[in-house]
């Protein structure tokens, strides 16, 4: 069973998975979307945790010596955790019969992005995981006003 310095480990990927889910939820929580900050935040750590435990269980079964009778698969926590994100996801899509429209559909991206960066740190991916916080966030600051500005020339002619 991990002691005291592999649970600090997962503690600390858990922090930084909702330190770099914070600063995307900070954006969406800017414009007053339906997941802001504390959703991201927790998806994002929730994440990094399921799969700091993975590894967790696998070490746990093959120390008492039922490896042989039960099988463990890590992947399976990420199948789950995809299964679990997108169920939260669906639950922030909302479609506007009147108006034809479907709202929030980013939001519900930008938290399966959240769970992803708590994957990426869980597996000890630091590099990747702040390089994809920032690609999520040129993608909801920069490249969102460059949609807003088209939207805005094609509303004027």
């Amino acid at each position: 069973m991990p002691g005291f310095a592999d649970q600090m480990k997962i503690l600390m990927h858990v922090a930084i998975a909702v330190v770099l889910s914070g600063l995307i939820g900070f954006e969406r929580e800017k414009f007053d979307k339906p997941a802001g900050i504390r959703t991201n935040m927790i998806v994002g750590g929730a994440v990094a945790l399921m799969v700091s435990l993975g590894e967790v269980i696998v070490i746990h079964f093959q120390s008492t010596g039922l490896a042989e009778y039960i099988r463990t698969d890590p992947n399976r926590v990420i199948q789950a955790i995809i299964m679990g994100v997108s169920f939260i996801g669906a639950g922030t899509v909302l479609q506007i019969q009147e108006e034809y429209k479907i709202k929030y559909l980013t939001t519900a991206a930008t938290i399966f992005f959240s769970s992803g960066i708590g994957i990426a740190v869980a597996l000890e991916q630091y590099y990747l995981a702040v390089g994809v916080t920032l690609l999520i966030l040129i993608i909801n600051f920069v490249i969102a006003w460059i949609g807003n500005q088209i939207k805005r020339r094609n509303e004027r002619s």
